[in-house]
């Protein structure tokens, strides 16, 4: 068997099907994402510090995938995904989680010190995405807010 050294994989775009595409566009650029010129009408690509964010019509992308959609348009279940935004201190969690919410996200879990160590809280963007907001002092950061696990204790 070898064991040759091979690139891991990168996530070079996440993309979250809505049912409003201009109101989670006003949600996520009030967080900081920016629209970019590679946005039309159906389909709006935004660019965060270290990720780009795409919003795409909930149903346009389940039909896309050949997903059967059915009568069931909306979000109702807990999908088993979250995605998540660290930050370097506690005090930049809650204002990251203040400026969701004044956004329009629906709080799930405010900031506090949890279990493990570090300190999150959860909100929901508009369509019932999860979103964790974190402090983990078990990782290190560079200067975008990534994770950068060569230098994690």
């Amino acid at each position: 068997m070898s064991h040759q050294k091979k690139d891991p994989p990168a996530i070079s775009l996440v993309t979250l099907g809505v049912r409003d595409l201009e109101a989670s566009l006003a949600f996520y650029t009030a967080l900081g994402f920016v629209d970019t010129a590679q946005s039309n009408e159906s389909i709006k690509f935004l660019r965060g510090a270290n990720t780009v964010l795409g919003l795409y019509g909930r149903t346009a992308l389940a039909e896309d995938a050949e997903l059967d959609v059915g009568v069931k348009k909306t979000p109702t279940d807990f999908t088993g995904t979250a995605l998540a935004m660290n930050r370097a201190d506690e005090a930049a969690v809650d204002a990251l989680f203040e400026r969701a919410l004044a956004a329009g996200a629906k709080p799930q879990k405010k900031p506090q010190k949890v279990f493990w160590g570090g300190y999150s809280g959860y909100f929901a963007d508009p369509d019932g995405h999860l979103w964790e907001v974190a402090y983990n002092p078990y990782f290190a950061l560079n200067a975008h807010g990534v994770i950068d696990l060569e230098k994690t204790p």
